[in-house]
């Protein structure tokens, strides 16, 4: 008898790696010929996830990242003794020993609200002229006035509010939300992102903003190009045929066995499922892509005639990727970072944003998909309430003490504005809620005690919300 060993062990566990590996490709091409068989064919009950913790309130998140930082100010959180103040200089008591980004050494003035709040909806929750359409949603939403964040420029901002810390490298939330929950649909990524810009200076968003980090590969977010292709080779070169992809799998498993018969290859199992799933996107993202089924009414209401890389038909794709099980959908419009000519780049912005923000809200509505999806919309920060005079006319300067969100569908309470900000809208001061509380509400929302949603790595359990955060329970519907 030939003694058990660990060695044994090994070579046994990658003789069945590598004989796994062609016969996985296989049936990979075999799904997408008939989608009936396999994994695919499975009931999404099936396929939930053991750590899942509480009964969930949604299926999906639909993140709206205005990124840049919009002001608050001229959004959702109005400020008459700040009109009152207008030039003068800011009271010291508020800025003395705080972070300013970029108005260190300058005469700090106030700035008054460039525009006109007025009360929309039976919920009476005032809202500013340059968001009408949202506006008409106004008691579907709950705003939050008193958010509050770490970091006060861009990339760091984006990297707490996407993964919770500002270090480098960590899993994203959507990350995070695969890992927890796992994926509806097997015929596309269960993570996926959509970019567009337009405004003042469209900051870069870094492709880690959406990374997995040192979770498992097949949890990453997948970008989709707004314009041609959305997936790079997702078409097979003409002449290609699946007989011939056929022979490829099996090639490529050939080759996985004879590797792993010495390296143990512990992304093995990932980049089998990417393999499969590339097959399968061969077919579901064309079909994601043809709006040829859009009515006209449903292209107007948005604002777009199909994928052009806009705010709004990123919007449109948003839904159709709802409607087909993606789990978490992450949109970023880059143009908010108004440190100058601020109303003629919040009129760009808004007038790129608002309209298909409100269409989107409409649609979940009406195809039943609102009280199961929760939307999120909002920036890396505010903005301050001094002025700052870049360009023409005047702007505003990168702000963390205080700035608002909103969330709507999924769980929540609409009609509801929820903290406050000081009279002069500088800092939080009323139920502060910072990015770690949203994540850990967002989490609940969708099944996951976020205390308990932990991975080891380098002998410590990581989670998104870090070692604080808290439910905001009065925001729950």
């Amino acid at each position: 008898m030939i003694p058990w060993s660990s060695s044994a062990a090994l070579s046994t566990r990658r003789t069945f790696l590598g004989r796994s590996a062609c016969g996985l490709g296989t049936a990979a091409l075999a799904t997408l010929l008939n989608p009936r068989n396999g994994f695919a064919a499975q009931s999404p009950e099936s396929r939930q996830s053991p750590l899942a913790h509480l009964a969930p309130r949604a299926k999906r998140v639909i993140f709206l990242c205005m990124a840049g930082g919009p002001s608050h100010l001229e959004t959702f959180d109005y400020k008459p003794k700040l009109a009152e103040l207008d030039g003068v200089p800011m009271p010291e008591s508020y800025t003395a020993g705080q972070p300013i980004a970029q108005l260190q050494g300058q005469t700090l003035k106030c700035l008054a609200p460039q525009t006109r709040f007025r009360k929309y909806g039976a919920s009476g929750q005032e809202i500013s002229d340059f968001l009408p359409h949202i506006a008409r949603h106004a008691d579907d939403l709950c705003i939050v006035r008193s958010m509050q964040t770490d970091q006060i420029n861009h990339d760091p901002a984006h990297t707490v509010m996407n993964t919770g810390t500002s270090i480098s490298g960590r899993p994203s939330m959507g990350s995070w939300m695969l890992y927890g929950l796992g994926c509806e649909t097997q015929n596309l990524p269960g993570f996926v992102v959509l970019t567009s810009e337009g405004g003042r200076n469209p900051q870069p968003i870094s492709s880690r903003q959406w990374h997995n980090g040192f979770l498992p590969g097949r949890y990453q977010g997948v970008e989709l190009k707004s314009q041609g292709d959305p997936v790079h080779y997702v078409r097979s070169p003409e002449g290609v045929s699946l007989a011939q992809q056929r022979e490829l799998v099996e090639t490529i498993g050939a080759l996985d066995r004879v590797r792993n018969e010495t390296v143990d290859n512990p992304e093995l199992a990932t980049r089998i499922r990417q393999y499969e799933l590339a097959f399968r996107m061969q077919t579901s993202v064309p079909e994601l892509m043809d709006l040829s089924g859009e009515t006209r009414e449903t292209l107007q209401m948005y604002g777009t005639e199909g994928a052009d890389g806009s705010f709004a038909a990123n919007c449109l794709l948003a839904r159709r990727l709802a409607e087909r099980g993606v789990r978490f959908i992450h949109l970023y419009h880059r143009g908010w970072d108004h440190h100058g000519d601020l109303v003629p780049y919040m009129n760009t912005c808004c007038g790129l944003t608002d309209r298909p923000t409100a269409a989107l809200l409409t649609d979940l509505k009406r195809r039943g998909l609102f009280d199961e999806t929760l939307v999120i919309w909002g920036g890396e920060f505010g903005r301050t309430p001094m002025f700052q005079g870049k360009g023409k006319h005047p702007g505003r300067d990168h702000h963390i003490r205080g700035f608002s969100m909103w969330l709507a569908g999924g769980g929540v309470r609409g009609g509801v504005t929820f903290g406050a900000t000081d009279e002069l809208g500088y800092r939080a001061v009323e139920n502060v809620v910072h990015v770690h509380d949203l994540h850990a509400t967002m989490l609940h929302l969708m099944g996951l005690d976020h205390e308990r949603l932990t991975f080891r790595y380098q002998g410590r359990d990581f989670r998104l919300t870090d070692v604080s955060g808290r439910v905001v329970r009065e925001i729950l519907a």
